[in-house]
């Protein structure tokens, strides 16, 4: 278990780095090997994403009561006709292959995915496909607009956010964009599909942390400053991209990526 101070720093990367396309699981993964802290573990990252958790419920709190609606309709109407049904309807299918992905490489991704030199290249990686297909891919429709194969793309998109680097906001919303969505819909809805994965790690994971280690200062303090830092990001995200391209977050992954990089081999590996 980390100290308060190292809970409350792995907090605010959670929340920033969990909405912001430049990977939370980098983030986390990296700084107790930057600064060697004993590291956490995959089971703490993902008690982090509990505050991230009620970040996005809260700021999107009447989307997810439409969507509820919506979703409650299909169900008894067995019919899918409203924009909002569509929207719960994707949001679903884009859980699956995530979904999925995270209990097959489940194991890898507490080892052998966490390795500082695969989270620094695909940092890079990510962060020059993000910049190409923002930069190139036309906006051509809203969150409204979207189709069944979009939300079939980013879902597949957000299976590889369990290597760490990749970034699961960075990869559904790179997609989003490259099958035409606009810069706020491809955050949007990269924002909305977030909720169903990150809810389903914590009931896997949290309960196993809870019962090596109870409800602590450190556990608090990190899923607190998550959940602020969380809603902070979302806010700053979509007013930023209303009038910018994700060109910034792209430079940023890519110096990061490389300063990670000439530390690992300057340290021998």
């Amino acid at each position: 278990m980390p100290t308060t101070f190292q809970a409350l720093v792995l907090g605010l990367l959670q929340g920033l780095g969990e909405f912001l396309p430049i990977s939370s699981s980098a983030h986390l993964a990296l700084a107790p090997w930057l600064f060697h802290w004993e590291d956490p573990g995959l089971a703490f990252d993902v008690a982090l994403h509990v505050g991230t958790l009620v970040a996005v419920l809260w700021y999107f709190r009447r989307e997810w009561v439409a969507l509820a609606r919506a979703a409650w309709q299909i169900v008894t109407t067995r019919k899918v006709v409203t924009i909002e049904q569509r929207r719960a309807l994707y949001v679903i299918i884009a859980t699956i292959p995530g979904a999925l992905f995270g209990l097959v490489f489940e194991k890898k991704a507490e080892t052998a995915f966490r390795n500082p030199a695969l989270t620094a290249v695909m940092l890079i990686v990510m962060g020059v496909i993000l910049w190409a297909v923002d930069r190139y891919v036309p906006q051509r429709r809203n969150i409204n607009g979207m189709r069944l194969s979009d939300a079939l793309w980013i879902g597949c998109a957000q299976a590889f956010a369990v290597i760490p680097g990749v970034s699961r906001s960075g990869s559904t919303i790179t997609t989003g964009r490259a099958v035409g969505l606009d810069r706020n819909g491809a955050a949007a809805f990269s924002f909305l599909m977030s909720m169903p994965i990150i809810a389903g790690a914590a009931v896997v994971k949290v309960p196993h942390l809870l019962r090596e280690g109870g409800l602590n200062t450190p556990l608090v303090v990190g899923v607190l400053a998550a959940a602020v830092s969380g809603w902070f990001a979302i806010s700053a995200l979509l007013r930023f991209v209303s009038h910018r391209s994700y060109g910034a977050f792209a430079v940023y992954r890519v110096i990061l990526g490389v300063v990670v990089l000439a530390i690992y081999f300057a340290r021998g590996g």
